[in-house]
Order: structure tokens, then C-alpha cells, then sequence
């Protein structure tokens, strides 16, 4: 019997040995390399990452507290309220040398939202006139000179026909 006995021993340490979920080791975790940020102070041998700075935009160049700026030179308009700037700098388009945009200071004298030029034939959506001979800032291609007038693109005309009121000051420089 015993011999019987042994065999049952070991037949139940077999069943139970395979009834038995495996066994599994719990890996040891793997090293990885420390980041630099976590590194003791030391000398570095290249630099983390390059600098990034960002320049910020130029500030309008005129005097203009609510109205508008337009930089010939820069090609750029902002539109203002209460010296804080609420559009801009944003590209603008000019006329040609001899039609050129005319410099000065200027006041806001008419608007008209869907305005069609009597002399040239052309439309001029979002138009707001400033100065003397039809001089307006209004929608229009930024790459093809004007008659004199400041080409904004549709949106940013838009916002310069909504911002700006008869009367507001408009510089030109």
C-alpha cells in the first residue's frame, strides 16, 4: 500500500501542479535613463533645446488713441479704441506711386458697407472714407496696388467698417 500511496501522493501533486495557475515572477523593472531635468547640477554637454523667443508685434507708430494707424513703410493698419489695440497689426495694401496713399492725419467722414466706385467701375466692400478724392480703407487684394485707397483683406475690412465711427482720427505715416 504504500507504494499505492506514493503514486496518489505524486498523482495529486501532478493535478494540482496543473490545475494551478503558472507561476509568474514579478519582473524587476527596467532602469531607464534619468531625464536631464532630474539630474544633479553639472555640466552639460549640449543645450536642452534652442531658445525660443517670439517677437512680438510692432506697435502702431501714430498718435492715434481711437481710430486708426496705417505705416506706409510697414504695409501694416491697426485699428484702435481707447489707445488699447483691438485689431492689428494687419496687412494692408496701398496705391500705386502715382496714385499713392496720401500721408497725414484724417478724420472718418462717411462709411458705406457695399459701395460700387463711380469713377472706376469697381466694388469696394466695407468702405470707410477718410480722406479727400474717395480715399477709403475697404476690402480689396493686398498685392494689386489701389487708387490711393488702404486694401485690407474681407475680414479685416469688416472689422475696420464695424470699429471705426464717423469722426474717428485716421493717420497715416
Amino acid at each position: 500500500m504504500r507504494r499505492t500511496g506514493v503514486v496518489a501522493l505524486l498523482g495529486a501533486v501532478l493535478v494540482a501542479t496543473a490545475c494551478s495557475p503558472p507561476r509568474t515572477t514579478t519582473p524587476s523593472p527596467i532602469a531607464e535613463p534619468l531625464s536631464r531635468a532630474t539630474t544633479t547640477p553639472g555640466p552639460i554637454a549640449e543645450p536642452l533645446s534652442p531658445a525660443t523667443t517670439t517677437t512680438p508685434p510692432p506697435a502702431p507708430p501714430c498718435a492715434v488713441t481711437t481710430g486708426a494707424c496705417v505705416s506706409l513703410a510697414q504695409r501694416l493698419a491697426w485699428l484702435l479704441r481707447d489707445g488699447r489695440v483691438v485689431r492689428g497689426p494687419v496687412p494692408a495694401g496701398f496705391g500705386s506711386p502715382g496714385q499713392a496713399t496720401p500721408a497725414g492725419s484724417f478724420h472718418v467722414v462717411w462709411k458705406d458697407r457695399e459701395h460700387r466706385s463711380s469713377q472706376y467701375g469697381t466694388d469696394m466692400p466695407n468702405s470707410v472714407f477718410f480722406a479727400a478724392g474717395g480715399i477709403a480703407f475697404h476690402a480689396g487684394p493686398l498685392d494689386t496696388p489701389s487708387h490711393g485707397c488702404v486694401h485690407l483683406t474681407d475680414a479685416d475690412s469688416a472689422a475696420f467698417f464695424d470699429g471705426l465711427n464717423v469722426g474717428d482720427a485716421v493717420q497715416v505715416l
